[in-house]
């Protein structure tokens, strides 16, 4: 499995013509980035000739603000990914449980961690939800993920089935990294930040990067009561890993906080359709409440070339565990982007 195939990697595609495709590979806010953020991030450029602040002291202390915890419970870092690795890296190595299908970074950063992976698989027959039953796989792990929304999948966690698993965890000693990156464009509210200091074994995962259509600066954060881990990420990690724009565009982005409300607007009028189109050309897709949809072309492990012939990128998932050549993502747009995406399809079906 490639560790760099992922979406959004248009350094390495072009379209047929030679022009930039329309990217439906990357989940990202389809409003784009706020004004306010991309100015205060040209602004920053100014100052770039001094280092940036390596304890991200005001934009932590924002984050914390904004969702209800003491400013030494967020560390912030580039992108969540960053934090993935730092996490993995910080904690005692051991067993980790992972639910696939589910985000490649998690395993990727364990494996080089030199953990052991466990793996509990998610069934397509059942929604890839995760269920009680998937619950008696968390005995004997010291750490486990979850990604809620799912990526790939679009699937939120039911309430009382994650409730099940945190306490059941706590019970256990167990470290349990829950990341909510697309929670702001699936539901919005709190999310499990506010219980971080009921429970100090979690730790909790989010990012600027989908919410406000900023992959390229980097800036992501997790929160969590056990200052020890955070100070262990902190250490295991280079101490300016973000940078004076990005630290300068979360800030705005913190001062912008209805543009992830406004875009799940945008995202439950749009997602129903496009997912009825895509059922109405005869493939098979999956229920989720995020900004992307999962879907089967059976057969069709060429999908991905032949639509990017017309222009559009979607993202292959034959690299997710679980999953076939034949399973794609997309994310939901625009109206018009979602029926050129719904065109390109009709033509290469």
């Amino acid at each position: 499995m490639d560790c760099f195939s992922h979406g959004g990697d248009l350094a390495a595609i072009q379209a047929a013509d030679g022009a930039t495709p329309l990217d439906c590979s990357a989940n990202l806010n389809p409003l784009g980035m706020p004004p306010e953020v991309a100015r205060a991030a040209r602004a920053a450029v100014a100052r770039c000739i001094h280092y940036p602040d390596p304890l991200c002291r005001e934009l932590a202390a924002g984050v914390a603000r904004r969702d209800g915890v003491e400013a030494e419970q967020a560390l912030c870092g580039g992108g969540a990914a960053d934090l993935i690795y730092r996490l993995a890296l910080a904690l005692p190595r051991g067993r980790a449980l992972l639910f696939e299908p589910t985000f490649s970074e998690y395993g990727h950063a364990l494996a080089c961690a030199g953990w052991e992976i466990r793996r509990s698989t998610l069934c397509p027959e059942e929604n890839f939800a995760l269920t009680h039953a998937h619950l008696a796989h968390v005995e004997g792990a010291d750490l486990v993920f979850l990604c809620n929304p799912n990526n790939p999948t679009g699937s939120l966690i039911d309430p009382p089935v994650l409730e099940e698993l945190l306490e059941g965890c706590a019970r256990r000693g167990i470290r349990v990294a829950v990341d909510e990156c697309f929670w702001e464009l699936a539901c919005g509210g709190p999310g499990l930040a506010p219980r971080v200091g009921e429970f100090p074994n979690l730790i909790v995962l989010r990012a600027f990067t989908k919410s406000y259509a900023m992959p390229g600066l980097r800036l992501g954060y997790c929160l969590c009561a056990d200052g020890e881990l955070l100070e262990r990420m902190r250490r295991c990690g280079p101490p300016w890993s973000v940078s004076a724009p990005a630290q300068a565009a979360g800030l705005a982005a913190l001062d912008c906080p209805d543009w992830p409300g406004k875009a799940r607007e945008l995202l439950e009028q749009e997602r129903p359709r496009l997912a009825a189109g895509l059922a109405g050309l005869g493939l098979e897709v999956w229920p989720g409440a995020a900004n992307f949809l999962l879907f089967r072309a059976p057969g069709r492990g060429e999908l991905g070339e032949r639509l990017l012939e017309q222009g559009v990128l979607i993202r292959p998932c034959g690299n997710f565990y679980g999953l076939s050549q034949d399973y794609y993502r997309t994310c939901v747009g625009r109206p018009g982007q979602n029926r050129r995406l719904l065109r390109a399809l009709r033509e290469v079906l």
